[in-house]
């Protein structure tokens, strides 16, 4: 059965087995990073045709005789103001994975995080006050200067409050964990209330909707 350090003791947390021992499956992180990814783009960039840019409606100079090129609209593509050829118009860039995919993925990437080692559990305890000092000094020595992404519950918001100043640190409840966030970083940081919760979602017990 795989299991976490404390982060900050000696002690280790036992994991659920089918949550956290799955083997990676790449492909399947790779669709779910790609549409969560995806569903977080706005899709709002847009620009005008030539046929929706106000004016030139009329012919700037005659057809012929004045030794300049022909032209039938201020508008045009060429013209500084003119309209704009294949340019990008409102959008959605949502691509669909099942439910199951998705429980799939989240259990490759705790999985990877628990089999790597990478993975600690954090005790709220002592974060009752906020502390960004407190915090500071556990991830000293453990995070090595890479990124760390903290999950917690609804319920430690203190605790979020003394990580969320840290460069390089990400703190995210648990419901809104998505694969992308967890295989985008290095260090993975969860209270044991999170990783129930993170663990429930990867079995296909949560409550909650999941995203993509």
């Amino acid at each position: 059965m795989p299991d976490a350090m404390v982060l900050g003791a000696t002690k280790k947390v036992a994991l659920d087995e089918r949550a956290f021992g799955e083997r990676f499956r790449g492909q399947l992180v790779h669709e779910a990073v790609r549409a969560e990814l995806n569903a977080r783009r706005q899709g709002t960039a847009a620009t005008r045709t030539r046929g929706e840019v106000r004016g030139g409606g009329a012919k700037p100079w005659r057809q012929k005789g004045t030794g300049r090129a022909r032209a039938g609209s201020s508008r045009s593509p060429v013209w500084t103001g003119g309209g704009t050829v294949f340019g990008p118009h409102p959008r959605h860039y949502t691509v669909k994975v099942n439910r199951k995919e998705r429980q799939a993925a989240l259990r490759s990437a705790l999985s990877l995080h628990a089999g790597r080692g990478s993975l600690a559990v954090l005790d709220p305890a002592p974060f009752e006050t906020p502390s960004t000092k407190q915090a500071v000094a556990l991830l000293s020595g453990w995070a090595d200067g890479g990124a760390v992404l903290v999950v917690l519950s609804e319920s430690q918001e203190g605790v979020a409050r003394s990580f969320r100043n840290i460069a390089r640190v990400s703190v995210l409840p648990a419901g809104e964990a998505g694969v992308a966030d967890i295989v985008g970083a290095s260090r993975l940081l969860a209270s044991e209330e999170a990783l129930a919760e993170l663990g429930a979602r990867a079995n296909g017990r949560a409550g909650t909707q999941e995203g993509a």
